[in-house]
């Protein structure tokens, strides 16, 4: 009967001595501790988040928003990046659809001011609007966290977070986040929960995408049809 290793041998050609030195190697070298590092992959930290205090109490009840997120029941694990990665959308200059909001200025909407009481948030129109940040040149991007509005428990709809390489999004397009099932915005169905507005904001992993440009849409939430922003954070570092 031919042995497992005569049947390597007669159809690679090799001995199964060298066989099995090769496996070794093969083995040796996936467990290198410095294999990883050798792909490209860089010490990882937490992500520098400072959180607001929370605006309301307890657990949102009976929202009729459907193909809701429940409540994780507990504080957001860490999110994990390479060290040293800010936030580098921080007082970034801010477009968006809407150029004249109802309430606030859109400067606002990167300022730092993360609390979510009257006079720090923006109000845009109603309907499908978006706020847009250019980054001033490529970035490697590792989570977008933003806030709506926390004063009170809110779902928003059609939430979707894009990243791309001109400030139209016309090229090199990403979707990051998209909530929208039923293609409101026109940028695509998305499969993506809808969730509830809490303190923690909502984090979108970044992936590490190579981007200048983010935006941000919405379609109104389960309380009006108008369109807020509290806070956007944009965890990230320059591209190498």
């Amino acid at each position: 009967m031919t042995r497992p290793t005569e049947l390597i041998r007669f159809s690679s050609g090799l001995s199964p001595c060298r066989i099995a030195v090769l496996g070794i190697a093969a083995v040796c070298l996936c467990t290198l501790p410095g294999t990883r590092r050798a792909q490209g992959a860089d010490k990882l930290a937490p992500i520098p988040i400072e959180l607001p205090k929370p605006m309301f109490e307890g657990t949102p009840q009976n929202l009729a928003v459907p193909n809701l997120q429940k409540p994780l029941g507990r504080p957001r694990d860490p999110f994990l990046a390479p060290a040293g990665v800010t936030n580098v959308a921080r007082d970034k200059p801010v477009a968006s659809s809407d150029e004249e909001p109802i309430i606030g200025e859109l400067e606002q909407v990167t300022d730092g001011d993360k609390e979510g009481a009257e006079g720090s948030f923006v109000e845009l129109g109603p309907g499908v609007q978006h706020v847009s940040f250019d980054l001033g040149a490529p970035h490697e991007i590792y989570a977008i966290l933003f806030w709506h509005f926390h004063k009170q428990a809110r779902a928003y709809l059609d939430v979707v977070v894009q990243v791309a390489d001109d400030a139209d999004f016309t090229e090199n397009v990403r979707t990051l986040f998209n909530n929208d099932q039923g293609n409101a915005s026109g940028l695509g169905a998305g499969k993506d929960m809808n969730y509830v507005e809490t303190a923690e904001g909502k984090l979108v992993d970044g992936k590490g995408s190579l981007a200048r440009y983010v935006r941000l849409s919405s379609n109104g939430s389960n309380a009006n049809d108008l369109n807020h922003y509290v806070e956007v954070e944009i965890f990230g570092r320059p591209a190498k």
